[in-house]
């Protein structure tokens, strides 16, 4: 496919930026301050790769592909450009930004003017690339890998290079079978496939029984589905409250074929289209979106919260970046850590303090959140700071926290008159809050005392030393709402705790009291806020197990953003609802002050809404091969479906693996779960690939609240995971599947 086939069907012909980049030019590539090289750029034809010079090293790629870009920072907006270029190249520089752990790629154009057709014309290719692979049909993909296996480009396939083909796709096949597949499409006896053969090979190769069982039950109109099929389809199978003008508006969206879409109907093609549009997914659409109140005060939220914010890696020797608090807050993190110690020139910085992690001023950080804290949400962000500085440096952090957030920086309460409970994230859309040690109570705001003995210990080791130190008033001033304060008992804070005063808890304490004194933690948490996070002795930055904290009601369960695991994979599922926001408002009996719920010893309660839960995992379509380096890797796949929340709801069951398919594989075996406390539950989907010698290898997964489901009998949805498709029917349903970097 050419540059000019491309262009016309992505949108972008006669782009003059993307003309740009068909052409390419030479940048300036930044590492530090004695490691800027000029090197040459150019989009590739493909559209979906960019080259990019190399020099010396032997073997490197010298391409990156357009799908693994995340977003292009135009500025001086990545923490390299900010440290090794001057201000007045800000708008010559800018960065592109991948969905990895792979570096930034830190450049400078020769003008304004080029920089503008670079950042431009990456963000629209990206987008347009992106938007086509979703609408690419198998078809275009298939026939991406044919032309790859045509090694002599002769537009013909020997029985050899369709072994490779197969390979290629993930279908491992025996040599008899491969054989007569061959023969069988091989009608001229020529030895090779070529034209109607070929296309003969792909029909074979991509029928799909379990669609093609679906789409004739309802195809009634000559072998089509009409308007009026597809809506008893709607109504009858996915249960939706549908009316005609939703069947011609779905046809009219998802049908390839102009006649059909004319005729008002839909062909088998149009409706694995539908099946892979947001109406049919499993999530409900209805919450994707804000759909919660927001106007409940900030403790009757789950909120979204991360631990050592700046650590790129682990927490000895790990690089501290300014990066890893964008990463976060992007994934939409309401609430971060500043590890504050004190650093040369008077300046304080950020690091995990006595270990080998590298330092990162503490005012980059600062306008680094400032940059980026509203774009995925608007509502309040959460300074959490560890002080470990001397008063002077104290005196500028605070001077930093006010003139560099200005007036969104939370100074003051709310309002003429002492607070009696906390805002809500309504009130506070916009504001940032800062957590850390206060002087005074908040009914002594304007006390003249400039500086107090205080307790140093800070919560995260609280157990190791009892010195005290000095806290400046400039800093003090400004904790308004979240004020650090250590745990005693819960007899103690109920009696004596202002609703302000938040207690952390190391992760082996708060795992102990969401066990044994989980309704009076859960009391607790109904008045005031509670923040967990991992033990010291996850060096390797591992994760805790969220979901007993969020049944006690804690809010803020602060893991590590930075490490992909099924930890972070359940916290990014459970804030997947109400428009990505941060933000869950936590059921009613979690905001009960005199509430009787135990999520370990279940009695009759309005938490008991017990519901059977059907699902039976059909097929899969295009699951990735995992070792791409080795041509004869097939993956096993295997489904897991797991049910987290409440002890009594946890569970889990999966398929039999199916050996050597990664491209087509069928399971059709069907799974019942009992869910006692479903507004705490979630669910997991995850496809292994099968390991008779060692663990399975992770291929993908996607997490849902159970209560985002979308409702209904049979009921059929995809999931697709890269290129991937899961069919599966809950009492039925299709899935979305994502890998961990999104």
């Amino acid at each position: 496919v050419d540059a000019n086939h491309l262009s016309l069907v992505t949108g972008l012909e006669g782009d003059v930026n993307v003309k740009f980049l068909l052409t390419g030019g030479s940048l300036v590539k930044v590492r530090s301050n004695n490691w800027k090289k000029n090197r040459f750029f150019k989009l590739q034809e493909d559209f979906r790769t960019v080259f990019q010079e190399t020099h010396k090293i032997i073997g490197r790629k010298n391409t990156f592909s357009i799908d693994d870009i995340d977003t292009v920072r135009q500025g001086r907006h990545s923490e390299g450009l900010e440290k090794y270029t001057d201000e007045n190249m800000e708008d010559r520089c800018f960065s592109v930004i991948f969905k990895n752990r792979r570096k930034n790629l830190d450049l400078i154009a020769s003008s304004r003017e080029e920089a503008a057709y670079w950042t431009t014309g990456l963000e629209k290719v990206v987008r347009a690339m992106h938007n086509l692979s979703r609408q690419e049909s198998s078809e275009h993909w298939i026939f991406n890998c044919m032309r790859k296996a045509d090694k002599n480009h002769d537009n013909k396939m020997t029985l050899k290079e369709m072994k490779n083909f197969l390979r290629t796709i993930n279908i491992e096949v025996n040599d008899n079978y491969a054989e007569m597949l061959f023969k069988k499409c091989d009608t001229s006896k020529s030895g090779t496939l070529e034209g109607s053969e070929i296309m003969h090979f792909y029909s074979l190769l991509t029928n799909r029984e379990e669609i093609n069982v679906i789409y004739s039950k309802y195809a009634c109109t000559g072998g089509q589905m009409s308007a009026e099929d597809l809506l008893k389809f709607l109504v009858y199978e996915q249960r939706e409250r549908s009316s005609m003008s939703d069947a011609l508006r779905l046809i009219e969206k998802c049908e390839p074929d102009e006649t059909a879409k004319e005729n008002g109907h839909m062909t088998k093609d149009g409706f694995l289209m539908y099946l892979q549009q947001a109406e049919g997914m499993i999530f409900n659409m209805a919450h994707k979106d804000l759909y919660q109140d927001m106007s409940q005060p900030l403790n009757h939220y789950f909120i979204s919260s991360s631990h050592n914010t700046y650590l790129m890696e682990d927490q000895l020797k790990g690089p501290s970046s300014t990066e890893a608090y964008i990463r976060a807050l992007m994934k939409s993190c309401r609430c971060v850590e500043l590890d504050c110690w004190d650093g040369e020139n008077g300046e304080p910085v950020i690091y995990h303090g006595y270990t080998l992690t590298s330092k990162v001023l503490f005012k980059d950080v600062i306008k680094a959140i400032k940059e980026y804290a509203f774009k995925t949400s608007q509502y309040p962000v959460i300074l959490s700071l560890e002080n470990h500085c001397s008063l002077e440096q104290q005196k500028l952090m605070a001077h930093y926290l006010r003139s560099i957030l200005g007036s969104a920086l939370v100074t003051e309460p709310l309002g003429d008159k002492m607070p009696t409970h906390f805002p809500s994230p309504q009130d506070l859309k916009g504001r940032f809050l800062v957590k850390g040690k206060r002087m005074n109570k908040l009914d002594s705001f304007f006390s003249s005392s400039s500086a107090l003995e205080e307790d140093s210990v800070s919560e995260e080791d609280e157990a190791a030393n009892s010195s005290k130190m000095k806290l400046a008033r400039e800093l003090s001033d400004i904790v308004i709402y979240c004020k650090s304060v250590h745990f005693v008992s819960f007899e103690h804070t109920r009696d004596t705790q202002a609703f302000y005063e938040l207690s952390s808890f190391k992760e082996s304490k708060a795992l102990n009291l969401a066990k044994t004194s989980a309704t009076a933690f859960i009391c607790h948490n109904a008045e005031k806020l509670s923040r967990t996070y991992p033990a010291g002795s996850r060096t390797d930055s591992s994760n805790y197990n969220p979901v007993p904290l969020w049944n006690a009601g804690c809010q803020i369960v602060a893991l590590n953003f930075q490490t992909p695991c099924k930890e972070m994979d359940l916290n990014q599922g459970q804030f997947l609802p109400n428009g990505l926001s941060g933000y869950i408002l936590k059921p009613k009996f979690l905001r009960n002050r005199a509430t009787e719920f135990d999520p370990n010893r279940l009695t009759r309660g309005p938490w008991m809404q017990k519901k059977k839960f059907h699902v039976m995992i059909i097929s899969a379509q295009q699951l990735p091969k995992l070792n791409k380096e080795k041509k004869n890797s097939i993956v096993d796949p295997l489904v897991k479906v797991e049910i987290y929340g409440v002890p009594d709801d946890k569970a889990e069951k999966e398929t039999h693996h199916i050996n050597n398919n990664g491209f087509n594989p069928m399971w059709n075996e069907s799974f019942e779960f009992t869910v006692f406390v479903p507004e705490l539950a979630l669910v997991r989907f995850m496809v292994e690939d099968y390991d008779t010698a060692s663990h399975n290898d992770f291929i993908g997964q996607y997490t849902l609240p159970f209560t985002s489901i979308q409702n209904g009998g049979s009921v059929y949805h995809p999931i697709p995971w890269n290129k991937s498709l899961l069919l599966t029917k809950r009492h039925m349903v299709w899935l979305l599947m994502a890998d961990r970097e999104g």
